[in-house]
């Protein structure tokens, strides 16, 4: 009896290993899926709005501080002041309303000693000072309230302006930088003529005014 053996199945053929061209040109042309890839961080641009805003300014003209001999242009000057009272006027109306100019004393602050001692002085050579027709002032940045009790606490003979915008004081060139009032004094003919300005202590102020007064 023959036995019949079972033939082995034919191996199957051997696929081809991938060439080295072939990998990179696979890895090339490979794209990466769309749904798992993140998309590159985009920079953010600062925007910067820039708002200018424009006031409107009105021009003021420079006033050069005044010295003696000068004219005065009292339109130039225009400063806001009033009375210690609360009345409003200006220096065009304090010269016109004398009988031969005005005499303005400038002091820093109502009711402190050297102020006190300055005004009292005026005060007290109220009639000497006053002979010659010349109107006195007291000057300065106070408010109204101070300088009434200032003038009722000390009896002053005279009326206290308040320039508290300064505008009166610098154009005389005594205001202090940044802020404040330079002690001194300045007297005003009757034409607009400055007659005397100068800083000083308190006695000086009244002594410089008595001698323009004996010399006229």
């Amino acid at each position: 009896m023959v036995e019949l053996r079972k033939r082995k199945a034919p191996a199957e053929p051997l696929k081809p290993a991938a060439t080295k061209s072939t990998a990179k040109r696979t890895k090339k042309t490979t794209k990466p899926d769309a749904s798992t890839t993140t998309p590159a961080p985009q920079k953010e641009t600062a925007t910067t709005t820039t708002t200018t805003t424009t006031k409107a300014v009105t021009a003021v003209p420079s006033q050069k501080p005044l010295k003696i001999g000068d004219i005065v242009d009292f339109d130039k000057i225009g400063a806001e002041i009033s009375t210690h009272d609360g009345t409003s006027t200006s220096l065009k109306t304090l010269v016109e309303e004398s009988k031969s100019g005005v005499v303005l004393f400038t002091y820093p602050r109502a009711s402190t000693p050297g102020c006190t001692n300055q005004a009292c002085l005026f005060r007290d050579r109220y009639d000497n000072l006053t002979s010659t027709g010349l109107t006195i002032y007291g000057l300065s940045g106070d408010s109204p309230k101070a300088n009434a009790n200032f003038k009722s606490k000390q009896n002053l003979r005279y009326s206290l302006l308040c320039d508290q915008t300064a505008g009166l004081i610098a154009a005389l060139g005594l205001k202090k930088v940044p802020k404040g009032t330079i002690r001194g004094v300045c007297v005003i003919s009757k034409e607009g003529k400055v007659l005397l300005l100068e800083p000083g202590g308190p006695a000086a102020t009244v002594d410089a005014v008595q001698k323009l007064v004996e010399s006229n």
